[in-house]
């Protein structure tokens, strides 16, 4: 085997690609700095506890672990930033008992690929809100990640809206363990209506409840429509009402300029996500380009408990949409003239300019310059080409 060959799912960035990728993370960084959040940068490593590999059976299967020398303890490489930024509003951010807005921007790995097309190092960014549990929260974070797709070249995106608080409602009523309730979770996720009926006959579950639960596969489609449907299956218990009704809240908001979908089946299987779930399709994909939603229950585990919501994507899924057309912007000097002008090209570069020597006559449009630098009038100057 070649020892230049990188491992499977893994790919380097070429300049081109690098390029674009730079310029839109500045964009969306941007955006997150415009709406007051500040940017952290998490290590790559940490001890696998941090990491949430022992509550979390999906991270803990994607995290890539190794010993450290060092300490004799088991180091994790990322698969996702969230627990970190948990980590850094619960002990690094203390002090402050009001709102932390925090964004971040990074590669994750992850021990296997999520797809066939994915993968193994996704450069993860997204933005994170502590400390408020009110809609508003949410809505400005579902807000800041369909303003982040339109950087990304995606329009019309497919929003897609969940409440994962139902869901735990009804099991917390029906005093599921976690192992009846992760086998029922997997059954409602993937529409087995038949399969959930069963399973609530077996566990001889309230009518009411079977009900529910039965119903949820079945409670997807037009958000309207959805949530009337819910209103007459679901329990009346006051949290579920308060769910359905930020639901409606956000599809108010922001259904006058994109396209929304409601699916109450849509159980994310992890153990953090605790309420508001929400994703953004494109086209007719089935795979979600963006998602995010309210996680309040995650910084009781570094000891700081703490409303939260946010969002996050993978920058290299949207390498195709960039433009692919870079603008030719730098200044092309001769390298013979180089001894003359030296003194100019430090200012120019000084200045913010891309100035390159041209040591082998490639010549300007190759070097993707559209500016030289020419003797006129016993004068140097830039001229345009």
């Amino acid at each position: 085997m070649h020892s230049w060959l990188l491992p499977d799912y893994i790919a380097d960035i070429l300049p081109s690609a690098a390029v674009r990728l730079e310029k839109v993370k500045a964009k969306m960084l941007s955006l997150f700095h415009s709406y007051g959040y500040q940017l952290v940068i998490p290590p790559l490593m940490e001890y696998t506890q941090s990491l949430l590999t022992n509550i979390d059976q999906d991270l803990s299967l994607k995290t890539i672990r190794i010993a450290d020398r060092f300490s004799g303890r088991q180091l994790g490489l990322r698969a996702d930033i969230t627990p970190q930024i948990s980590r850094i509003d619960a002990h690094l951010l203390s002090a402050n008992d009001g709102i932390n807005r925090l964004c971040y921007v990074g590669s994750v790995l992850h021990a296997f690929p999520d797809t066939l097309y994915s993968t193994r190092e996704p450069l993860q960014i997204g933005a994170e809100m502590y400390g408020f549990d009110g809609i508003g929260a949410d809505s400005e974070i579902i807000s800041l990640m369909l303003k982040s797709l339109a950087i990304l070249g995606v329009e019309n995106p497919l929003l897609s809206l969940a409440h994962i608080k139902i869901f735990n409602i009804l099991s917390a009523l029906a005093h599921l363990h976690s192992d009846d309730k992760n086998a029922l979770r997997q059954m409602i996720s993937s529409k087995e209506q038949e399969a959930v009926h069963q399973f609530c006959i077996q566990k001889r579950l309230p009518e009411n409840l079977t009900a529910a639960f039965v119903a949820l596969p079945t409670l997807y489609g037009e958000v309207p429509t959805v949530l009337q449907q819910a209103a007459k299956v679901l329990p009346q218990q006051k949290d579920i009402q308060v769910a359905l009704n930020d639901l409606d809240t956000v599809y108010q908001q922001f259904a006058a300029c994109y396209r929304i979908h409601l699916d109450l089946s849509e159980l994310r299987a992890d153990n953090y996500h605790s309420g508001l779930l929400f994703a953004a399709y494109r086209d007719d994909e089935s795979e979600t380009i963006a998602r995010g939603g309210r996680y309040d229950g995650l910084g009781r585990y570094f000891g700081r408990e703490r409303p939260a919501v946010g969002f996050s994507l993978d920058l290299k899924n949207f390498l195709e949409l960039l433009p692919q057309h870079i603008e030719k912007s730098g200044i092309c000097v001769k390298a013979e003239d180089l001894p003359q002008i030296a003194e100019m090209v430090h200012q120019l570069r000084e200045q913010g300019e891309m100035v390159i020597i041209d040591y082998l006559n490639e010549g300007a449009a190759k070097l993707n310059c559209n500016r030289t630098i020419v003797l006129k009038d016993n004068q140097w100057q830039v001229i345009e080409i």
